[in-house]
This record gives C-alpha cells, structure tokens and sequence, in this order.
C-alpha cells in the first residue's frame, strides 16, 4: 500500500498515512488516524479536499467536465435512456432489460398513491406557502404511514423503501402544485407512465382527459435525468449526515430537500429567470455584465460558475443542445431566450468570464425550459426534488451498507476565548 509522509515543521517529527487508490479521480490520503497520532484536525472549511465517504454511484471530473452514473456518461444517459432507465441503473447498480422496465414502470405507478390523510396535511398550509417547504413536511409525515423503514434489514426491504418513495415524490410534488392554488388535488392516472403522470398531476382537472404531448415529457425527463445525483452536493451531504444518525429515511430525505432549498444550491434555477425577466431586454445586457465586473457592485450573474465544474458543466451543454431542438415545439418565450444567448456569448468570449472559469450552468438553461413547460418560478426546485430523490435514497442505501459507517461528526478549529476561572 501506497502512503505519504508528513513532517511537522515545528518538531521535525514524521507522520505516515496511507493513500487509498480511487478506480477514477484523485486518490485519498487516509487521515482517519491524525488526531491519534498528531493532536491536530485537518483544516478544510466547505469540505473542498475532504472525501467523507468511498461511494460507487456518480463520478464527476470537474476539470474534464465529466459525470458518469454508475460508469456511464451522463451524454449517453440524457440522450438514449429514460429516466426511469436512470433511476434503475442508480438503485441496481444495472441498466433494465424490457421485462425489468416493464416491470418497474408499473410498480412505480402503483406505488404512486398517497395515504388520504396527506391530503389533510396540505390542507392544513395556508395560501400561497412555498412549495419546497410543503414537500419537506409532507415527506417527513410520509414516515409517520411507513415507519417499518426505520429499521430495513434487508436488500429487498431497501427496494421497497426506495421504490415507494421515489413513486409518491410527484403525486407529493403536484399536491404542493395545486394547494398553492387552491385548486382540486388530481390523483395519479395508473395509464400514464412517471413523467407523463406528474404534468397530467400539475395541469389536468377532475373529470379532464388532458393530452401531454411528447416533446413536454421528453424535455421533462431529460431534467430529471440530469438531476438524477451529483456526488456529494450540499443536500446529498445532508441526507448522508442525518441517515448517519439512523433516522427514518424518509426524514433524511426531508432534511435534503431543506439544503437544496437555498439559492446557492437547488433554487438557482428559478433566479435564473427572474434575473432575465429583471433585465427585461437584449439592450440591457451590456450594462448588467458592466456590473458584474464592478469589484465595488455585488450584483452577481446567475447560472454561471460550478463548485466542482471548472471547464464546462456538461449538463449544461445537453440542456442548451435540447434548448436549440425543442424551441419551437416548446413555444420558449423569445425575448428571455434572446437575452440568455446574449449573456452567454458574452461570458463564452470575455476574458473576465474565461479566466474566472464562470461557464454556463445547468440552471442557466433548465429554467428556460421548464418555463416553456408553464411550471411556476416556485415549482423549479421542487422540479429537481422529484430528479433527485433517486439519488438521495440511493445513496442513503449505500451508506447503511457501508462497513465503515459512522455519524457525521466534522470537528473545529477553536478561536474563541482561552479557559476562564470564576
């Protein structure tokens, strides 16, 4: 085995820590043994260099612009699979033959029912609450009608767990739709596969046999597919951290779906277009990117700029590639695409953009899209909610099977005052 060896600069004393080989990316240097042995913490505020767990789900090179789901290329994914394909590749480790699809499509559709009192819950928020905090509360209430999940035992019981969950977040996601509306809860149509299910949710009324056309559910599922999991994100973070402390899944789940609440993280989207909508026409862009180069402005672009991707997202250039083929058939509001495009030739030939490595992100382009899909501005996160609680239980999954599991527990660096006497 491989190691490294540090050496205290104030004693000369050497310390050896074995490195860890990765199958892709950057090896680890083992530091479980530091405090042990040296009396000092690793420094690393937003964990930038800190691995918290070995995972073998989602890979990402930031500086190639690479993701890959269980090896494959998210390219090929978005392009050639369903996100129902995704969702199964992520929680069996294996793409699905047509039975296994088959199969899944209708368990999921019969999983897709909620408990009638889940409905007096939403019942329950006043007029115009937020979206994402509904959905937080009503997925956590979901472990109050499932909390044999508390303690899964077995690989079966985890599918079960994960399958039903994953079925009921758009029946849950389209209740907190139609309660900011006040307008008649719409249950699944067992007919209508998952993403075809959750428009015909948001947009049908009772007794309506509502058309979805194909190129709205095709755009859709590409977004859920690219949300599908994204390594070790703020709110992935989260949900492994509460699971650590053996919490019902579905309130880990909940806890995520707080974290990606924040602007800085799933809510990028819906500022995004408001954004467009503010600077309102292609004659302004000019001046908001002038403001964008103020160092005395805080003004700051949306939608530009990864903490991990440091070429290009390529999700991102998925997006903007289906953007450019649906934007017809979508009827994409004209002026808001014309001003993103001036943005984004901007940022994509201006040294200021280039060398602060500020590309367009995924969010700079899914908001256009789920616009043209008329989802409001408040429904965006909870559209990546819906992408992304696969990748939540997935990895909730592979944390409980983890041998080396422990509850999260960072430490600090103390700055406070020195010990005080009475």
């Amino acid at each position: 085995m491989s190691s490294i060896t540090l050496i205290d600069n104030r004693t000369g004393k050497s310390y050896e820590f074995p490195i860890l080989n990765a199958t892709m990316g950057p090896d680890v240097i083992d530091v479980r043994s530091l405090y042990k042995e040296t009396g000092m913490f690793t420094y690393d505020p937003g964990f930038t260099s800190t691995a918290s767990c070995s995972s073998a789900i989602t890979y990402i090179d930031g500086d190639k612009g690479e993701l890959r789901y269980r090896g494959y290329d998210i390219c090929d994914l978005a392009t050639k699979k369903s996100y129902l394909d995704v969702a199964y590749l992520l929680l069996t480790d294996k793409l699905p033959n047509e039975k296994e699809r088959a199969e899944f499509d209708i368990e999921l559709r019969k999983r897709s029912f909620v408990h009638e009192g889940l409905k007096r819950l939403f019942d329950a928020f006043p007029d115009k609450a937020h979206p994402m905090a509904m959905m937080s509360s009503a997925v956590s209430a979901l472990s109050t009608f499932y909390f044999e999940h508390l303690n899964v035992s077995s690989d079966e019981e985890a599918q079960v767990m994960a399958r039903r969950i994953i079925a009921k977040i758009p029946t849950l996601a389209a209740f907190t739709h139609r309660r900011m509306f006040g307008i008649p809860y719409i249950y699944p149509d067992i007919e209508r596969p998952f993403t075809e299910n959750f428009l015909y949710m948001m947009r049908a009324y009772p007794g309506e046999n509502l058309e979805i056309r194909d190129v709205e559910i095709r755009a859709l599922d590409t977004i859920f597919t690219l949300h599908a999991d994204h390594e070790q994100n703020a709110s992935t973070s989260t949900v492994r951290a509460v699971a650590s402390t053996g919490a019902h899944p579905y309130a880990a789940l909940s806890a995520g779906i707080n974290a990606l609440w924040g602007r800085a993280h799933g809510g990028a989207n819906e500022s995004v277009i408001a954004q467009l909508e503010m600077i309102g026409s292609v004659e302004n862009v000019d001046a908001f990117i002038a403001r964008v180069k103020d160092p005395y402005d805080d003004f700051k672009l949306m939608g530009f700029g990864h903490r991990v991707y440091k070429n290009f997202d390529p999700r991102s250039k998925i997006l903007k590639k289906l953007l450019e083929e649906l934007k017809d058939d979508l009827d994409i509001d004209s002026n808001l695409l014309k001003i993103a495009q001036k943005i984004e030739e901007i940022a994509l030939s201006d040294p200021y953009f280039i060398e602060r490595k500020l590309y367009p992100n995924i969010d700079f382009y899914s908001g256009l899209i789920l616009t043209a899909l008329k989802i409001p501005q408040s429904m965006f996160t909870i559209i990546f909610v819906i992408g992304r609680s696969v990748g939540w239980i997935t990895q909730w999954i592979e944390l409980k099977k983890d041998p080396e599991m422990k509850i999260a527990r960072p430490r600090q660096r103390y700055i406070g005052e020195e010990a005080k006497t009475l």
